[in-house]
């Protein structure tokens, strides 16, 4: 599997770094097979694959359960888990307890979790420290949706400011990539550049180290897209019309001989 030195080296190398959600294990097993750096179970599960309105309800056993099921359809990729809302925030004792059952009984490579406060900080920490490798993830935060909305990030000074830092202080506690989600362009293109560490954006520019995609707003699944993401292929009609193919086969109308 790619290791976490392997995406430094991509860094430093100029090579861009592909990540992809899976919520399954047939999604998983395709991105696999098809080259994906990495593959996030991402929290947006709680969305495209669970019909929530936001990342909130998800709890750690369900995303352990779709967690597990990735992890079987992947060989090479190297597999990050989303923490749950609630699942880290409270304490560093919770946060340990929460990762720590990720990768027992998943398997996976890594966990990722939002913001970065200073009390935040002191989690990544400890759980590096443990030998819980940690994703960070700045700007846009789905988590804190109640209070931030869907709205760009980092847009005032302040703000700029204060993503700059918090990126910088995830590095600094051991990260060994961060998120830049829905900031201005010029901004991501700071922190990269600032960084040791691997950027991997979602509507923060092109000049991230990597970017990553929801794979249900790829595939053209997602009821409605984000400003920034972009449908490569439309599944959801052609999955409509083999339906409605297969229902008028079925509702045919045919003469049947009885014996």
């Amino acid at each position: 599997m790619l290791t976490i030195r392997q995406l430094v080296q991509y860094k430093q190398q100029n090579r861009k770094i592909v990540v992809l959600t899976a919520w399954d294990y047939p999604i998983a097993r395709i991105l696999d097979r098809a080259g994906v750096d990495i593959i996030l179970v991402g929290d947006s599960l709680a969305m495209v694959a669970l019909g929530h309105s936001s990342t909130l309800p998800l709890t750690l056993d369900a995303m352990i359960h779709h967690a597990q099921a990735v992890m079987r359809g992947v060989e090479k990729a190297l597999v990050v888990v989303d923490l749950p809302f609630l699942t880290y925030q409270q304490d560093v004792s919770t946060a340990i307890a929460s990762a720590g059952r990720v990768l027992k009984e998943t398997g996976a490579g890594a966990v990722k979790l939002e913001g970065g406060h200073p009390h935040l900080i002191e989690t990544v920490v400890r759980l590096v420290e443990i030998g819980i490798p940690v994703m960070g993830h700045v700007g846009l935060t789905p988590q804190s949706v109640k209070q931030l909305g869907f709205r760009q990030q980092g847009k005032t000074e302040v703000d700029r400011q204060r993503i700059l830092a918090e990126a910088l202080a995830l590095e600094q506690a051991g990260a060994f990539s961060i998120v830049l989600e829905h900031i201005p362009a010029d901004l991501a293109q700071e922190i990269s550049e600032k960084l040791v560490i691997p950027t991997i954006g979602i509507g923060a520019g092109v000049h991230c180290d990597g970017q990553v995609l929801v794979t249900a707003d790829l595939l053209g699944l997602s009821d409605q897209l984000p400003p920034f993401a972009k449908a490569y292929v439309d599944l959801r009609g052609a999955i409509t019309a083999a339906v409605q193919a297969y229902q008028q086969d079925v509702r045919r109308v045919t003469d049947i001989e009885v014996d």
